[in-house]
C-alpha cells in the first residue's frame, strides 16, 4: 500500500520506518529542508519515563497564576487576544484535577515504557547511532521540601513498574561523579536507572538515511501541504506547494502546525504550541561534564550530554507561535547550569535555540481515524515527544494495517 507521512519530525520519521518495515512504500512530505528541523531540532535529549508526569496538575494553576507577576516559574503564561489560547487553557484546566492527573500520567508513562522497548529494538535493528547513554538519568533536588514531594510523586509511576530510587547527594555524586564538587547543594535526588539520552535530531536523520536506503522511503522537502482532495471518507490525496501527491493511506504527523490542516478534515484537534528554550554548549576540554543527564528541578533546568556537547533546556511559555530569543532569556538556564557543572563545558560558546511543542491539555498525543478512515492521527506529543515517539509510530501503523496495537488507546483517540 502507498502511504503518505504528513510531517518529518522524530514522530513522522519514525513513523514512516515502522510503515516501511511493515511493507508499504512509503513517501514523506515536509515543507522544511530536512527532517527534524522545527520540534525535535534542540530539545532536552532526554528519554525520560521517569519524567513523565502531565503538566495539568492541582499546582499547575498556582504557578500559571504566579507566573504572571513572577520569574522562575516552570509554566509561563502570556495573555493574549488569541481565542485558541483561551480554549486550550480551559481544557488544560479542567484536566488539573488530582483524578486527571493520575489518569494521564498513567497514559503517558505506558507509552512511554514502551516506547523505550521499541526504540532499543530500533537501534538494534538499524544500527542508527544518536549519542545515546544509558545509566539512568538524575532528578535533583536542593530543599528537603521538595526532596520529600519529589519522592512522594514518584509513587505513581512506580505502580506501573519503573524504578525510581531516592538517592542521598553523596549516593547521586557516586552515581555521577560530576556532581561530587557540588553534592553539599543538594537534599537528596532520585535516580531512574532505565532512563536514558541521546540527540533526538541525529537520531531522525540517522533513521532517515536508514529508512531511504533499505526500504526506498521517499522524502518530499521543501513541499508545503496546503489541503486535502476527499471522496467519500477517504483522503485521495495532500495539496501541496509541488501539486498533489496521492496515496492509499497517510499518516498525520504534523505537529503545531496541524490543527489549522485538521479543520480541512472535519477534526479540531485540541494541541497548542508550547515554547521551550534551550542551549547548546561545547564541552571544550573542559575536565568535569556530567556523564549521565537530568534535571536541577529546584531550577527547572534539564540537561544532558549529547557527544562533545552539552544540552541545556528550562521553561514552558505560553506564547502562541512566536520562536523568537534572545540572550536574557537564557540567563537563569546559563546560570543554574554553571552553578551544577562549573568546569562541565565552555559556556562562553552559547548556541541559543527556542522551540514550539504541540501539547495537548491531557499531556498525551492523539491517534486513531476521524472523518476519512484512510488519515491516521499521530500527533501532540508535547514535551516528552523524543520519549514516545518509537512506540507511537509502532502504535500508527498498526492502525494504518488494521491491527491492534500494542496499548490501549483511552482517552488518546481523535475526535
Amino acid at each position: 500500500m502507498k502511504v503518505a507521512v504528513l510531517g518529518a519530525g522524530v514522530i513522522g520519521v519514525t513513523t514512516a520506518y515502522e510503515l516501511a518495515r511493515d511493507g508499504h512504500e512509503v513517501t514523506i512530505i515536509e515543507r522544511l529542508a530536512e527532517a527534524a528541523a522545527e520540534t525535535s531540532f534542540a530539545n532536552a535529549g532526554l528519554f525520560s519515563p521517569g519524567h513523565a508526569y502531565t503538566w495539568a496538575s492541582p499546582k499547575a494553576p498556582k504557578i500559571l497564576l504566579r507566573s504572571l507577576y513572577k520569574d522562575g516559574q516552570a509554566l509561563r503564561f502570556k495573555p493574549s487576544l488569541d481565542p485558541a489560547l483561551w480554549l486550550w487553557s480551559a481544557q488544560f484546566l479542567r484536566n488539573c484535577t488530582a483524578e486527571r492527573a493520575r489518569i494521564n500520567t498513567q497514559r503517558k508513562v505506558r507509552l512511554c515504557l514502551y516506547s523505550q522497548q521499541r526504540l532499543q529494538m530500533v537501534a538494534a535493528d538499524t544500527g542508527v547511532a544518536y549519542h545515546g547513554r544509558q545509566g539512568g538519568l538524575l532528578y535533583l533536588y536542593r530543599n528537603r521540601e521538595s526532596f520529600a514531594r519529589g519522592t512522594a510523586n514518584t509513587a505513581i509511576l512506580r505502580d506501573e513498574g519503573l524504578e525510581l530510587r531516592p538517592v542521598t547527594a553523596s549516593e547521586a555524586a557516586r552515581i555521577d561523579p560530576a556532581l561530587e564538587p557540588v553534592k553539599h547543594k543538594f537534599a537528596g535526588a532520585i535516580h531512574c536507572p532505565s532512563d536514558e539520552s541521546g540527540d533526538c535530531r541525529v537520531f531522525t536523520h540517522g533513521l532517515a538515511a536508514h529508512a531511504a536506503e533499505k526500504y526506498a522511503v521517499t522524502f518530499r522537502y521543501g513541499t508545503e501541504i496546503t489541503g486535502f482532495e476527499t471522496s467519500a471518507d477517504r483522503v485521495i490525496a495532500a495539496r501541496t506547494s509541488a501539486g498533489p501527491i496521492s496515496a492509499d493511506g497517510f499518516v498525520f504527523c504534523l505537529g503545531v502546525f496541524g490543527p489549522k490542516l485538521a479543520r480541512q478534515l472535519g477534526v479540531r484537534l485540541p494541541i497548542y504550541p508550547i515554547k521551550g528554550y534551550s542551549m547548546t554548549v561545547p564541552i571544550g576540554g573542559r575536565n568535569n561534564p556530567p556523564d549521565i543527564g537530568g534535571v536541577d528541578e529546584d531550577n527547572l533546568t534539564a540537561y544532558s550530554r549529547l557527544g562533545d556537547r552539552l544540552r541545556v533546556t528550562a521553561t514552558a511559555e505560553f506564547a502562541g507561535y512566536d520562536k523568537s530569543h534572545r540572550p536574557s532569556d537564557f540567563k537563569h538556564m546559563l546560570a543554574a547550569i554553571r552553578d551544577l557543572f562549573p568546569n562541565g563545558a565552555d559556556y562562553t560558546e552559547p548556541s541559543y535555540w527556542a522551540g514550539l511543542r504541540p501539547m495537548t491539555p491531557e499531556g498525551t498525543p492523539i491517534f486513531g481515524a476521524g472523518r476519512y478512515r484512510n488519515m491516521i492521527f499521530n500527533t501532540g506529543h508535547g514535551h516528552i515527544g523524543w520519549t514516545m515517539s518509537v512506540g507511537s509510530a509502532r502504535i500508527a501503523a498498526d492502525l494504518v494495517k488494521g491491527a491492534k496495537p500494542a496499548l490501549p488507546l483511552d482517552g488518546m483517540l481523535v475526535t
